[in-house]
Parts: structure tokens; C-alpha cells; sequence
């Protein structure tokens, strides 16, 4: 075997093999920690945002607003959609328009995120520039106060 050692040979040479055992042993630890580790950074948390003091933003006569109460019945100024194709329809309409209107969405707490990312989704695709998220001041005092 070529590990080298006491041996008193004609000839002393320098041992011309790698040992690559540490370097399959460290990989081996790395990827025992990975495996395990990999789970843990997929799964979500629950993160408290902080509360921002902003401007309140005004609404002109050109703003939109859709409103989704838990329920998940997506209304447009107030009235309620029928489905997700009359809200495409409407957003599409609402995109061509010149200038085109500012659309204020406004989500209950208890909203299922999946609804509001259709919402968002439906109105990238329809070429909507500007999304404004609303929220209420009176909510977030109450948040923070909990």
C-alpha cells in the first residue's frame, strides 16, 4: 500500500497518490446536513410586518376598486362578479382605457390568498399598471394593539 511509513527503502519518494478519503468524508457530512436542512427552508413561517404610516391615497373618479370579503366574491366598485372571466373582461376594459385607471384592491383579513393572487394575476395579464393595496388604519392600529 502506498500510505508511506517507516521503511528504510534505496529510494525516498514523495507519496504520488491523492487521498481523497477526508474529501468524500466532509462531502458526505455535507450532504447528510443538506438533506436534512433542505425541508426545514421550504416550509413557511408566521412573520409579524410591521405596521407603515403612509399618505392616504386619494381615489379619483378614474380609480377602480375590487373588494374581496372572506367570502371570496370578487366585487368591481361595488357590485358583485359573477366569475373570473366577467373580472378579466372587465380589467381588459379597463386597460385600454386613456389614462389608464388606477385599481385599488381591497382583501378582507380572513381572504384566502389564492383568491387575491388570481386577482392579481388576472390583471398583469390584462395589462393593469398600477395595483394599489388597500388597507384600513383602524385594522392596523387594532394589529398592533393585540
Amino acid at each position: 500500500m502506498a500510505f508511506g511509513g517507516f521503511e528504510q527503502r534505496g529510494t525516498q519518494q514523495p507519496m504520488a497518490e491523492i487521498n481523497t478519503t477526508p474529501l468524500v468524508d466532509v462531502m458526505l457530512v455535507l450532504l447528510v446536513i443538506f438533506i436534512i436542512t433542505a425541508p426545514l427552508i421550504t416550509h413557511s413561517i408566521r412573520l409579524d410586518l410591521p405596521d407603515a404610516q403612509a399618505a392616504a391615497s386619494s381615489e379619483s373618479a378614474g380609480t377602480i376598486t375590487i373588494s374581496i370579503p372572506d367570502s371570496g366574491v370578487v366585487h368591481w366598485n361595488n357590485e358583485p362578479l359573477a366569475d373570473q372571466d366577467a373580472l378579466r373582461a372587465k380589467l381588459r376594459e379597463a386597460a385600454v382605457a386613456q389614462p389608464q385607471p388606477a385599481v385599488h384592491l381591497r382583501a378582507d383579513r380572513d381572504t384566502r390568498y389564492q383568491i387575491i393572487a388570481e386577482v392579481m394575476s388576472a390583471a398583469q395579464q390584462a395589462g393593469i399598471r398600477t395595483l394599489a393595496f388597500v388597507t384600513d388604519p383602524a385594522q392596523a392600529t387594532g394589529r398592533a394593539a393585540r
